[in-house]
């Protein structure tokens, strides 16, 4: 039987995380730390009896304090795994305030360490592509063993704690892999990312905003399959960097150009004629494409993946609004 503590629970992909975890025979115990951000929801608080929640900034030493006698009280309690999702996510927001996601994502991520040394378990960092920077569309997909050039103050702050992360596994003897994943969709993704965007604007009769000529190319993976792949790499990893890819590469414009075509053939009534899509000023030291290959033998959880579909991606957004959600 196996413990878990896992951060960033509520948010888009750690409540797929948790609840994969929970599917598992062999999870006993999930303790769930989240301070509830822009990036988190109370629709993804899971009551269970095998979790215990927790809700505080991981980066406040005052937030510890506040919410634990001892703000290590973990250290009592026998932990297996510690799964490390919770982060500022947002480029937009990083650009606007960049000392908030230095602040989460690397002194979080320290604080994090902290525990790891002190419980002598097993730790996964969740990381992201955005550190290697981007490619030019001729340019070989990304590696494990590629620089890390980040391009935004997002990039560099999860660049900046998976180098805290190396330095603990050196340093310390941690037992710690990382991930780097691709972009991720699904049910339940925070409106501020595009495929919300694309789909509540539709809904509301707006225009789709889209960055510049909308060339920009992403590749993407649902996030119940990069969940899995979390766990798989917590179960089977090594002291390594392991990237995550997703099942299609599409350029933006393209992107929402499906998302059209399917909401206006899915919900003919919802969705007016017209134009559907404005393009905007382009975003400040906007990647052009991400690409990952690994170094590794692929996941088993990455060769299963589901093929890219958006139908209940959208179908999920489409119902929150008819019930009457903000969308």
């Amino acid at each position: 039987m196996s413990s878990y503590l896992v951060t960033g629970g509520c948010g888009f992909i750690g409540s797929y995380v948790m609840k994969e975890l929970l599917k598992r025979s062999d999870t006993s115990k999930i303790y769930q730390i989240d301070k509830m951000g822009i990036g988190s929801s109370q629709d993804n608080i899971i009551n269970d009896p095998k979790v215990e929640n927790y809700y505080f900034d991981l980066a406040d030493d005052k937030s510890w304090k506040l919410h634990m006698a001892n703000p290590f009280q973990f250290i009592d309690i026998e932990i297996d795994y510690v799964l490390h999702l919770a982060a500022e996510s947002h480029v937009d927001r990083s650009i606007e305030r960049p000392l908030a996601f230095i602040d989460s994502n690397v002194r979080g991520t320290a604080n994090v360490l902290e525990l790891v040394k002190e419980q002598k378990c097993r730790m996964v960092h969740v990381s992201t592509d955005e550190v290697y920077g981007h490619l030019l569309l001729e340019d070989p997909p990304f590696l494990e063993n590629n620089a890390l050039k980040p391009r935004s103050p997002y990039a560099a702050s999860k660049a900046s704690s998976d180098l805290i992360v190396q330095s603990y596994i050196n340093t310390y003897n941690i037992n710690a892999s990382i991930t780097r994943c691709c972009n991720n969709y699904g049910p339940r993704q925070h409106a501020e990312k595009l495929i919300p965007t694309a789909i509540n604007a539709l809904m509301n009769g707006e225009k789709i905003p889209v960055y510049g000529t909308g060339e920009n190319v992403r590749e993407w993976i649902h996030a119940e399959d990069h969940a899995k792949a979390i766990i798989e790499v917590a179960h089977n990893g090594e002291n390594e960097i392991y990237n995550i890819e997703g099942s299609r590469s599409i350029t933006n414009i393209n992107l929402v150009n499906e998302i059209i075509s399917t909401l206006k053939e899915k919900y003919p009534n919802y969705i007016k004629d017209g134009e559907y899509i404005k393009f905007v000023e382009d975003r400040l030291g906007h990647d052009f494409r991400y690409d990952l290959g690994t170094l590794h033998e692929k996941l088993d959880s990455v060769k299963n993946q589901r093929d890219f579909g958006l139908e209940d991606t959208i179908d999920f957004y489409v119902e929150a609004c008819l019930r009457g959600h903000a969308c």
